[in-house]
C-alpha cells in the first residue's frame, strides 16, 4: 500500500467552472493512504508513530507489521509508540485492535465501524467519537452510534475497539479568518447582501427582507423542506432514531 499521494487542487472547480461553491486555496498537502479495512489478519504490527494528518482531525497511527510492510491506521484514545496491535477474531479487547463485532463483548467502545463486511471502516472516524457495542437482537448486533441512534449490524462487521483520540478538538478555535482559508475554506456571502441579479434575495433598501415566501437558492431553488428519501433502503436497520435537537419537530 502507497502511504503518501500528492492531493489535487480542484479548489470546487471542473473544467473551470465553478461546481461547490466557498471552496479554493488551500495549503498543499499530502494525501495518507488510511487502513480502514484492518484486512492484515492475524498479523502482529508495532506503533512506529502518532501522526498529524492535515485531511482529518483524528492523529493517526503509522504501523510496521511483522512482514514488514507499513499502514497508516485511526488512533484511539490511549494508543502509544511501541505498543502492539491486531486484526483477528481472536484478539485482546484493548485500544487499537480490530474484530468482529459477533467477538467483542457488549459494552465495548468500538469506532471504525463497518456497514457492510468487508468494505472497509464507514462510521465513526472522527476525533473523540465512538459506539457502543449493546447487545444482539436475533441475527443482528445492536450498536448505539454518537447520535444516539440504535442501529442492527451484521456479526462479521468489524470494528476497532476504543474511543478516537484528540478528543480536546471541540474546544478548539482557529483564532483568525486567514486559518480556514488554509483549510480551503472561502468566505460565505449572505444572499440579502448581494446585488438582486446575483441572487433571489439580493435588493432592496438597506436592511430588507427578502421579499419571498421562502428562501431560495442562487439558482431560484426552494431552499427550506425535506430534502431527504425518507423511504431509504437501510431504514430497516434501525431500532432507535437519533438524539433530536432542540429546534427538531
Amino acid at each position: 500500500m502507497k502511504l503518501k499521494s500528492i492531493l489535487p487542487k480542484n479548489s470546487g472547480r471542473s473544467g473551470g467552472k465553478v461546481t461547490v461553491r466557498h471552496q479554493g486555496g488551500r495549503s498543499k498537502r499530502f494525501l495518507r493512504e488510511i487502513d480502514f479495512k484492518r484486512n492484515k489478519k492475524d498479523i502482529w504490527g508495532k506503533i512506529e508513530a502518532i501522526e498529524y494528518d492535515p485531511n482529518r482531525n483524528v492523529r493517526i497511527a503509522l504501523t510496521v507489521y511483522e512482514d514488514g510492510e507499513r499502514r497508516y491506521v485511526l488512533a484511539p484514545e490511549g494508543l502509544k509508540e511501541g505498543q502492539k496491535i491486531i486484526a483477528s477474531d481472536a484478539a485482546p479487547i484493548e485500544p487499537g485492535n480490530c474484530l468482529p463485532l459477533s467477538k467483542i463483548p457488549f459494552g465495548t467502545q468500538i469506532h471504525n465501524l463497518e456497514i457492510t463486511p468487508g468494505k472497509g471502516g464507514q462510521m465513526v472516524k472522527s476525533a473523540g467519537s465512538l459506539a457502543i457495542l449493546q447487545g444482539k437482537e436475533e441475527k443482528y448486533m445492536l450498536v448505539k452510534l454518537p447520535s444516539g441512534e440504535i442501529r442492527r449490524f451484521c456479526p462479521e462487521c468489524m470494528a476497532t475497539i476504543g474511543q478516537l483520540g484528540n478528543v480536546d478538538i471541540k474546544n478548539r478555535k482557529l483564532g483568525k479568518a486567514g486559518r480556514k482559508r488554509w483549510m480551503g475554506i472561502r468566505p460565505t456571502v449572505r444572499g440579502v447582501a448581494m446585488h438582486p441579479k446575483a441572487h433571489p434575495h439580493g435588493g432592496g433598501e438597506g436592511r430588507s427582507h427578502t421579499g419571498l415566501k421562502f428562501p431560495k437558492t442562487p439558482w431560484g431553488r426552494k431552499a427550506v423542506g425535506k430534502t431527504r428519501n425518507k423511504a431509504k433502503y437501510s431504514n430497516k436497520m434501525i431500532v432507535s432514531g437519533r438524539r433530536k435537537g432542540k429546534h427538531s419537530k
